[in-house]
């Protein structure tokens, strides 16, 4: 195994115990029996438990917010920007669940406040730029903007949390129902809400 295989390697293994038990409860020496290699070794290559964990945490925020900018690109309406977000993070929750876990489990120490929490202000921000012309349109201050974007981020942000363990209704009726709250409020709920965007992708 060359040192880049390795690396990977150790990284994969770290995360499953990570997820599983936190970043205080696993020890190096419980990665490196996993591996099959002696503790130096995982010295070596990250130069401590923290260090580890920090490669693993940042790593998953990378990939959890490349896939959500990716969402909210285009010229899609502001409602189809938001069915594509939600099913953008229901996905990694889907696909990368240990990761998941991990970014809404343990605050690295660079960030007290919380990976997950830096990832959704991020993501508001980007939320709250898409909503400026939708805003405008119908008259709204720049402020309220900031506002409305806060709430749906959280909206989206509390609900995959909850899935996360849940993972039953599929994640596309999950998204549907999101969207259908955010968009019509509870005086307008439709009965039985569905996504718009036909060309999201229908596989779990």
């Amino acid at each position: 195994m060359t040192g880049v295989q390795r690396r990977l390697q150790l990284i994969d293994i770290s995360r499953q115990l990570f997820s599983l038990r936190g970043v205080d409860g696993t020890t190096i020496e419980e990665i490196a029996r996993a591996a099959g290699v002696s503790k130096p070794v995982v010295y070596e290559h990250f130069g401590s438990k923290e260090a580890l964990y920090m490669e693993v945490v940042t790593n998953e925020y990378r990939e959890l917010l490349a896939r959500i900018t990716e969402s909210l690109a285009g010229d899609d309406s502001a409602r189809v920007l938001l069915e594509k977000a939600a099913l953008a993070i229901l996905t990694y929750i889907e696909e990368c669940t240990e990761g998941f876990r991990i970014l809404v489990r343990d605050a690295p120490p660079s960030q007290p406040e919380g990976t997950y929490s830096t990832l959704l202000t991020k993501v508001t921000e980007q939320v709250e730029h898409i909503l400026a012309d939708e805003f405008t349109h119908r008259g709204f201050s720049s402020e309220d903007g900031s506002i409305y974007a806060q709430m749906l981020v959280g909206m989206v942000a509390m609900t995959a949390q909850w899935w996360l363990d849940a993972r039953h209704p599929d994640k596309r009726t999950v998204a549907a129902h999101v969207v259908n709250l955010a968009w019509y409020g509870l005086t307008g709920l439709r009965k039985e809400p569905s996504l718009q965007d036909t060309q999201i992708p229908t596989a779990e």
